[in-house]
């Protein structure tokens, strides 16, 4: 009798996460600290759990619209023209079930096996896999480090993006650089891709978490309503909302229909609480989108002191996000070396390698944390980093 596997040849070809593969060991591991993954240490808004809670005291336990609420599709539009400068319909808003799901709903609807895809590296590793999973054949890109910023060489990617390729995605801000691509590069990779007839998928998670101004510059505020893009949102980074599992596409209407079909044939939509929340939040909590920015800059500060203190790494500036992807001398084996620290310094932070092999001789440290735990973390981490 011929065995077969248990899993399909897809499934069996996902990698599994190198970020967990440190979490994991520093779970079990006392008095380690934490910055090993992408979300803040603060709790959401009480806003957001009141909202929550209410919606549930008055009955919403039901399910929802495939494409989401209406009012909160209303309200993402009302955000959207706020931050862009455009005016936004609601058939071109579909919510999500986090940005993820939002990633992996998009690769259903624009993918088919063989397409190819362009990605810039090093890139959170989640991105990428979901097309793979929908077929994809992939095509990198690295980012540089020019003058000590990240930096992209638009001439090479102009030259990838040919009438072959049918997606390019770019998150911007960057996890886990925090590189930004300026608004004139946008705008001639726009142009570019309306000759090409190629998509491009914009992961904007981190669009609010920008160090030199309000919104990063932004696809919404140059694309028509009819161009070939999709900008993939959460509400998890900007208002600390990572547990609560929301997020929502922007994209051609026409997309609408085929969106509300892959929704219902996936969870069948977020539930009603939960976009109440966000409704919630998008309608009311720029405070609190304030409050994270000024802690983030903070930390910020902290990180930016201690690692450029270190003759052993190469301290790289991020524009945006909430992270510092930093170089260290004579590193080779960046999953190595970051289990090492959870031993020397009790200090956890994800391997480069997690994010593509350009990543590799790179750590990442999510500075999303208060001041005082960063303190803490930074010394016992410079310790171990001025041996190197």
């Amino acid at each position: 009798m011929t065995s077969t596997p248990f899993s399909s040849a897809r499934a069996a070809r996902l990698a599994p996460s190198q970020i967990r593969a440190v979490s994991e060991l520093g779970m079990t591991l006392p008095g380690v600290t934490p910055l090993w993954f992408g979300e803040s240490a603060w709790p959401s808004s009480t806003m957001a759990v009141e909202a929550a809670v209410s919606a549930l005291q008055q009955g919403d336990h039901f399910y929802q619209p495939n494409s989401g609420k209406s009012s909160l599709r209303d309200a993402l539009c009302q955000y959207l023209a706020r931050c862009h400068g455009q005016t936004f319909e609601r058939t071109r808003i579909t919510v999500t079930a986090s940005g993820m799901q939002g990633l992996a709903l998009t690769a259903q609807a624009l993918i088919d096996p063989g397409d190819e895809v362009v990605c810039i590296d090093p890139a959170w590793p989640n991105m990428a896999e979901c097309f793979q999973i929908a077929g994809a054949s992939m095509k990198r890109l690295a980012l540089e480090v020019v003058d000590d910023r990240w930096s992209l060489d638009m001439n090479r990617l102009i030259d990838a993006v040919t009438s072959a390729v049918k997606v390019v995605i770019i998150n911007s801000p960057s996890n886990p650089t925090g590189w930004v691509m300026p608004a004139e590069d946008q705008k001639a990779l726009l142009e570019h891709c309306r000759r090409t007839g190629t998509w491009i998928v914009a992961d904007d998670v981190y669009s609010r978490l920008y160090r030199h101004g309000d919104v990063a510059p932004g696809w919404l505020a140059l694309a028509t309503p009819e161009d070939r893009l999709v900008s993939v949102n959460s509400f998890s980074k900007t208002w600390s909302m990572t547990g609560w599992r929301l997020g929502w596409i922007t994209a051609p209407a026409e997309l609408e229909s085929t969106f509300a079909m892959l929704t219902e044939f996936n969870i069948a939509g977020p539930p009603g609480f939960i976009q109440h929340a966000g409704e919630r939040m998008i309608i009311a909590g720029e405070p609190e989108v304030a409050l994270l920015r000024q802690r983030l800059q903070a930390g910020y500060e902290r990180v930016e002191d201690a690692l450029n203190s270190l003759p052993g790494v190469r301290f790289v500036q991020p524009d945006g996000a909430f992270y510092c992807f930093f170089a260290v001398n004579g590193m080779r084996d960046s999953l190595e070396f970051a289990r090492s620290l959870l031993h020397t310094a009790r200090v956890g932070l994800a391997p480069g390698i997690a994010f593509g092999t350009a990543g590799e001789g790179y750590l990442r440290l999510c500075y999303a944390q208060p001041v005082e735990l960063l303190d803490d973390a930074l010394e016992r981490l410079v310790v171990e980093l001025r041996r190197v």
